[in-house]
């Protein structure tokens, strides 16, 4: 049975979304490394603004795709170790 487009991209929008309020930067104020949790969450949080313009204009693929980037950077950033999290179904811990 085909996945329904609009149920993807709501599940997207709120992984992302508690995803972006979740994370907290790992790296010590004022490092190197900080800049890089700061550029990445940055990151995440445009394409989250992004998938909202995508989805007010009408265009969920974007936002999909909006969505799905903006959680990867998120994602990424914990692998790297730039973030701390504590949630094995928003994450890939």
């Amino acid at each position: 049975m085909p996945v329904d487009l609009n149920e993807k991209v709501k599940k997207y929008e709120d992984m992302l979304k508690r995803a972006l309020q979740k994370v907290k930067y790992s790296p010590i104020p004022e490092s190197h490394m900080y800049a890089v949790a700061k550029d990445y969450y940055t990151m995440a949080e445009a394409y989250y603004k992004d998938g909202l313009y995508f989805l007010d204009a009408g265009d969920p693929v974007n936002a999909l795709a909006s969505f799905s980037y903006g959680h990867a950077w998120l994602d990424a950033g914990v692998k790297l170790g730039v973030f701390t999290v504590d949630d094995e179904t928003l994450f890939t811990i």
